[in-house]
């Protein structure tokens, strides 16, 4: 923290920073999505007094964690007469108030990977898991995440509370799959960072193109299940691999964050940016990951995706694209995933190959198969065609 900051405004950053690690920690010690919520509010609400006078401690994540741990404690103890189950939580969950702090810290990034999981378990609706995502592990409001499904926030809220109830009464563990689960249960983990993503790259609503917090989020959750991955011996199999790929293709997106948008919030054509400006760093590490994923010889939609970013960002000149190349990857996903929206990127990727008029005849074949108008998806699919 810089030197001479009042204190609201390190815990307003801690709490900008640290609160979903804190949340996802009291979620698991408590077994309850809102008692940890409350638990968690009300530690930073403690902290905002406390610290002024006590100062700042060494760990300030420790202490929130320790204090929304015993915050949680004193509600359940205060409403147990009132309400059966908070006895029950109390009782089913000695590490609540007997577990060291230090032994809490070591898990915290476990934490958020086990809040995920929870959130993403099979059980539950595609809707039901991106909404509990946003909400849960990322902190969104319900407003926030209504505007992003273009619904209204009751509807949203209603959603939220019927997915948690189905946790609760279905008793989905607060846990990380093992092995022989794992992936079933990534592929639905990797679909809502997926989509996160896509929320931030192509904002759904606001005035905003790209809201760079979701996508920050969702490249820091892949890199949570691929560090988790990276601990497992189970050996290099298709769902590792795409991992690999989803995560290649969001970090080779947001390379060309800066450049995507004018002064005034309007997109510029990827033929039109300065890609002296994009962020090499994030490139060489998107290219490398796309290189691993496509060794294994076991690669899915994301990684093919990540291929035609990568083909993007090897260029230092639109007029140096390897277009046949990227043709050929669209080839692949278009038998992976038939989309008339992959099928128009790839009528595009043609055009830039062979003229207009060759592009053209694609995109009028697609138009006698399907009407571009028809086309309607939730979230935007990454687009990676000239017009990115």
């Amino acid at each position: 923290m810089p030197p001479n900051l009042p204190v609201n405004k390190i815990v307003e950053q801690l709490y900008q920073t640290h609160s979903r690690q804190v949340y996802a920690t009291l979620v698991r010690l408590i077994g309850d999505f809102d008692l940890a919520e409350e638990a968690m509010h009300e530690a930073f609400a403690t902290a905002m007094e406390q610290w002024e006078a006590s100062g700042i401690p060494d760990n300030p994540t420790a202490w929130l964690i320790s204090t929304g741990r015993f915050k949680a404690i004193d509600m359940i103890r205060r409403r147990e007469r009132f309400d059966a189950s908070m006895q029950q939580i109390l009782a089913q969950r000695p590490s609540l108030s007997q577990t060291p702090i230090e032994s809490l810290l070591s898990e915290i990034p476990d934490d958020q990977l086990r809040l995920i999981f929870t959130c993403c378990h099979p059980s539950l609706a595609i809707e039901a898991q991106l909404a509990l995502t946003l909400r849960e592990v990322c902190g969104l409001t319900t407003e926030q995440v209504a505007a992003a499904f273009l619904i209204s926030p009751a509807t949203l809220a209603q959603r939220i509370v019927r997915a948690k109830a189905k946790i609760k009464t279905a008793g989905i563990p607060y846990e990380i799959p093992d092995i022989q689960q794992m992936p079933q249960r990534l592929d639905a983990v990797l679909h809502v960072i997926y989509l996160l993503f896509n929320e931030g790259y192509n904002a759904s609503s606001g005035e905003q193109v790209t809201t760079a917090a979701l996508s920050d989020e969702a490249i820091r959750l892949a890199n949570l299940l691929h560090d988790l991955l990276a601990q497992t011996d189970h050996g290099a199999t298709s769902p590792d691999a795409e991992v690999l790929g989803l995560l290649a293709l969001m970090l080779l997106h947001s390379s060309r964050r800066k450049t995507r948008t004018d002064e005034n919030g309007d997109i510029i054509l990827l033929e039109d940016q300065d890609r002296s400006q994009w962020d090499q760093t994030m490139i060489r590490r998107g290219i490398e990951l796309v290189e691993r994923a496509m060794a294994t010889g076991e690669v899915g939609s994301y990684t093919i995706q990540a291929g035609i970013a990568a083909e993007h960002a090897r260029a230092s000149d639109v007029s140096l694209t390897n277009w046949g190349q990227i043709v050929s990857l669209y080839d692949v996903l278009l038998q992976i995933q038939d989309s008339p929206v992959i099928a128009l990127n790839r009528a595009v990727a043609i055009a830039m190959r062979d003229g207009p008029e060759i592009g053209l005849t694609h995109i009028d074949a697609m138009a006698d198969q399907e009407p571009l108008s028809d086309i309607t998806c939730t979230m935007p699919l990454v687009r990676i065609s000239v017009g990115d």
